[in-house]
């Protein structure tokens, strides 16, 4: 077809009334010069090149895009750079790809960044690809067919194993007809593949610039959920409100824009000089950025050992921050190998489990290797559980909830907190743990707070065991005491946020016979306290004493002396005669006896006040201050009085 371009003779088809309802998103890859770009336009009609220094050099620089429309199948191109220096640009628009377009050149064969790019798109997990083999119309039938048989030895050796590869030509058109037929196969898998719903929004940006007239716009690839215009969402890890006020796909205005698909977004609520690569636009409260991060991790067999402490470059999505990696195992990764990883970054990343990673020296920029993200919010833990909840986390879905669920601790977590990690919506949640709560693996406990917590049986078996030992320990040092007040029993027993949860742990206990509830008190089953002969006899001189000395008792030293009895027994007879309410504690803490204090009681509501003064009150029993002030406050407290300005109303 000489004069004439493959997209004049097939141009994209004009959109129709509503979007295709099929769409996924194609990376290009391969060597310098290789010839992606001007592939791409011969299939689109769109150059990819959007920067001069790109014309003028004859090389991509940056990320370019194009697309492609056949009856319900939307194919967005992502066309990154070849060279090694910008591997860094390719790998921002590497996220959210359904499928690769693997660019070999005839006349060179498989060079040093066909290889790299490979082993990246490996590395984040994409598993169609497509190849082509470029500029044939430069080379003979022999050479055809070796550049075709090299490509099939190196693709043995990936995860595209028999993987079409398509002789092809830009220049002549040969072969992009059967290249054409090719992708649009692979891109239907890839797009039939994607699971919908029960997902956030997700727009990782590439691009931002200001538009006049309109303000600032972004751009990304539409990786989860449905972005409309006039919509709330949030900038991470900016942390900023903003709203979509315009949509564009692939040039195209837009009410709505669908995974898969190549957005552009003006937003208000943000400058531009805020905007930046690498942030995300998400729907609120959906994800959390975070700088600690465990990952299941493969070294590149050409890369050196992963042991302790090694910088790196970590790429995820378009987002690229410096950091540190390490093997959570003594032994380390080896080349090739596969393992765990602590990560930790230097500026928050917006992560969720199963997202793909790749890791690059900062200095020379040459791949080490890539994985899978385990845990987005990974903790410090003790070395002895380290290694073990790592394990854990490598496991299932279900083993990962259950992990997450038991590090949470005795305050359990939130469907919420758990969707964050998952990156999934609390609604596509809630029924799974519903489940895993029915076959045992979790409890569940409303907090008016936060709603439904969820909290691992084997924490709540720690704190039954806790509980024991604690109310045991307590009795055995307060032999007299009637029960211990839930205030202070929570205190002892429950850890951080699990005294917020601290009534469902007591009637938890109360049910599997640890404990007692006793309207405000806790103790221990069927316990109740005895005197020995001497207590008893004591308890009745401390009752009769203070009951002798009236509204102004001796202070309990003074009368545990006059007494004979030793502070300690004195103490713990007290306190018993407190909770039996022959005693009472004022605000303050001074102690009076009951029946003096009801007989204040009566002797109030009998007088023929209605009011009176502090003064009044003083006077009337002669009182010091001293005890006026506390025996009013209990009188207020108790709804004999009621204070009114400076004095009091008798009720």
């Amino acid at each position: 077809m000489p004069g004439k371009s493959w997209a004049e003779v097939r141009p994209s088809e004009p959109p129709g009334e509503r979007p295709p309802v099929l769409r996924t998103l194609v990376a290009t890859a391969g060597h310098v010069d290789h010839g992606k770009t001007r592939l791409i336009e011969a299939l689109t009609g769109i150059d990819c090149d959007r920067w001069q220094e790109e014309k003028d050099r004859g090389i991509t620089i940056d990320l370019g895009f194009a697309h492609l429309v056949r009856k319900d199948l939307q194919i967005g191109f992502v066309d990154v750079p070849g060279h090694e220096r910008f591997v860094h640009n390719a790998l921002a628009g590497l996220g959210g790809i359904g499928l690769v377009l693997l660019v070999v050149a005839a006349d060179e064969g498989v060079q040093p960044q066909t290889r790299e790019h490979s082993a990246i798109c490996s590395l984040l997990g994409i598993d169609r690809a497509v190849v082509a083999l470029t500029k044939i119309d430069l080379v003979d039938d022999d050479l055809r067919e070796l550049g075709t048989l090299e490509v099939e030895e190196h693709l043995a050796e990936t995860p595209w194993a028999g993987a079409p590869v398509i002789p092809v030509s830009a220049v002549t058109g040969e072969g992009l007809e059967s290249l054409e037929a090719a992708l649009l196969q692979t891109a239907r898998q890839a797009a039939e593949s994607v699971p919908s719903g029960g997902r956030p929004v997700r727009l990782p940006i590439d691009r931002s610039f200001h538009l006049k007239g309109l303000g600032a716009v972004v751009t990304g690839s539409l990786v989860w959920g449905r972005i409309a215009v006039q919509q709330e969402l949030r900038l991470l890890p900016l942390d900023r409100a903003v709203r979509i006020r315009s949509l564009q796909v692939h040039g195209e205005d837009r009410e709505e824009a669908f995974p898969g698909e190549r957005t552009s977004a003006q937003i208000s609520g943000v400058d531009l000089a805020e905007l930046s690569r690498g942030q995300q636009l998400i729907t609120p409260e959906s994800l959390r950025p975070d700088r600690r991060l465990l990952a299941r991790y493969r070294l590149l067999a050409e890369g050196d050992e992963l042991r302790g402490w090694t910088e790196i470059r970590f790429h995820l999505y378009s987002q690229e921050v410096l950091g540190r990696a390490r093997s959570l195992s003594p032994e380390g990764i080896a080349p090739g190998d596969l393992g765990l990883i602590e990560i930790r970054t230097r500026d928050p990343v917006v992560a969720v489990r199963g997202d793909r990673f790749v890791l690059r020296r900062p200095s020379p920029m040459t791949t080490l290797g890539g994985g899978e993200i385990l845990d987005p919010a990974w903790r410090r833990l003790p070395t002895g559980v380290r290694k073990d909840f790592a394990r854990r986390l490598a496991g299932d879905r279900t083993e990962a909830l259950r992990a997450w669920v038991e590090l949470a601790g005795e305050g359990g977590t939130t469907s919420d907190e758990l969707a964050m990690r998952l990156g999934e919506t609390r609604g596509a949640l809630d029924d799974e743990l519903a489940g895993l709560e029915q076959r045992g693996h979790f409890l569940s406990v409303r907090d008016k707070g936060s709603g439904t917590r969820w909290l691992a049986p084997a924490v709540v078996q720690r704190v039954r065991d806790r509980a024991r030992r604690v109310l045991e320990r307590y009795f055995d040092e307060h032999r007299l005491a009637e029960g211990l007040s839930k205030a202070e029993a929570a205190r002892r027993i429950l850890r951080g946020r699990g005294r917020n949860l601290a009534e469902a742990y007591f009637r938890w206990l109360e049910a599997e016979d640890v404990l007692e509830l006793r309207g405000d008190r806790v103790s221990l089953p069927g316990r109740t306290p005895e005197l020995t002969e001497e207590e008893s006899s004591l308890a009745r001189r401390i009752r009769d004493r203070y009951e002798a000395e009236g509204l102004t008792p001796g202070s309990p030293t003074e009368i545990a002396e006059s007494l004979g009895a030793k502070p300690q027994i004195f103490e713990g007879v007290s306190g018993y005669l407190l909770e039996r309410g022959d005693l009472l504690r004022l605000p303050g803490g001074l102690l009076l006896a009951r029946s003096v204090f009801d007989r204040l009681a009566r002797d109030l509501q009998e007088s023929d006040w209605e009011r009176f003064t502090v003064a009044d009150f003083k006077d009337r029993f002669d009182l010091s201050r001293k005890w006026a002030i506390p025996l009013l406050e209990q009188l207020d407290s108790e709804g004999v009085t009621r204070r009114v300005g400076d004095g009091r109303m008798i009720r």
